[in-house]
C-alpha cells in the first residue's frame, strides 16, 4: 500500500467532527428524491487521481448529494460535470463525465482533493472543522511535492495557504491569481465550478481552460 492509499483509508474511517458525521449520515439515510434508489456513500471522501500528479486540484468539501452519495469528489453533480469536462479538454481526464466509482474515469497527471473531507451543512464547515481536517490536507500536499496547486474558490485558497503556513501578506483570491510558494511551488486560483458561478457566466469554460493552460506552463517551467 502506498502512502497516498494509506491516507485515503484513514480519511474514510475518520469520525472526528460530530456535526459532520451526523449530517453526512442523515443525508445518506434520508436521500434526495431523485436518488431515492441510490446507496449513498455517507462517509468522508478522500482525494483521488494520479499517484504522482503534476497538478493537485483542491476544492472545499464534498457535496451532500454528489460526492457524499457517490464516494468520489465532484462526481455525480453539476460542478463535477463542468470540472471534468475541462480536465478532459486539457488531457487530464480520460472522459468528460463522472457519474460513479465504476464509471471508468481516470485522471492523468492530476489529482483532485478537498480541504474538508465530509459534506457539511449548507456547504459551510466551521473553522474548527476545517482545522481538524487540516492534517489530512497537509499530508496530501507533502505526498504530492511536484504538483502545481489549483484552489477552487476562496475557502480552498485560504485552506492551502494556511496548511502550508505561507508567509503573509497573502495575495487576495481571484480567478487566475498566482501565489508563489516555497521550493518553487505555485498556487493558482479559480472560481469554484458551482452552478451559481457557471450558470451566471462568472466562470466560463474558456476561463477554466485558461487556468489549466497556465498550470501546465508552470509545471513545464518547474520541470
Amino acid at each position: 500500500m502506498t502512502a497516498l492509499e494509506a491516507l485515503e483509508h484513514e480519511v474514510v474511517d475518520c469520525r472526528a467532527c460530530p456535526r459532520l458525521v451526523a449530517w453526512r449520515e442523515e443525508v445518506a439515510a434520508t436521500r434526495r428524491r431523485a436518488f431515492a434508489e441510490s446507496a449513498y456513500w455517507g462517509r468522508p471522501v478522500p482525494g483521488f487521481g494520479d499517484p504522482a500528479p503534476w497538478l493537485l486540484v483542491v476544492g472545499l468539501a464534498p457535496a451532500a448529494h454528489g460526492a457524499n452519495r457517490t464516494g468520489r469528489l465532484f462526481t455525480g453533480d453539476r460542478s463535477g460535470d463542468f470540472l471534468f469536462a475541462a480536465l478532459h479538454r486539457a488531457g487530464l481526464a480520460s472522459q468528460p463525465m463522472a457519474t460513479g466509482l465504476d464509471d471508468g474515469l481516470r485522471l492523468i497527471g492530476c489529482r483532485v482533493t478537498a480541504a474538508v473531507k465530509c459534506a457539511p451543512p449548507k456547504n459551510a464547515p466551521t473553522a474548527r472543522e476545517r482545522e481538524r481536517c487540516r492534517p489530512f490536507l497537509a499530508r496530501e500536499l507533502e505526498l504530492c511535492p511536484e504538483a502545481v496547486l489549483l484552489a477552487l474558490g476562496g475557502l480552498a485558497w485560504d485552506a492551502v495557504l494556511r496548511t502550508l503556513r505561507a508567509p503573509r501578506p497573502w495575495p487576495r483570491f481571484g480567478h487566475g491569481t498566482e501565489c508563489p510558494l516555497s521550493e518553487g511551488r505555485v498556487l493558482l486560483g479559480s472560481y469554484h465550478p458551482s452552478q451559481q458561478n457557471t450558470f451566471t457566466g462568472r466562470l466560463t469554460a474558456p476561463m477554466m481552460d485558461a487556468v489549466l493552460e497556465r498550470a501546465q506552463a508552470l509545471a513545464r517551467r518547474s520541470g
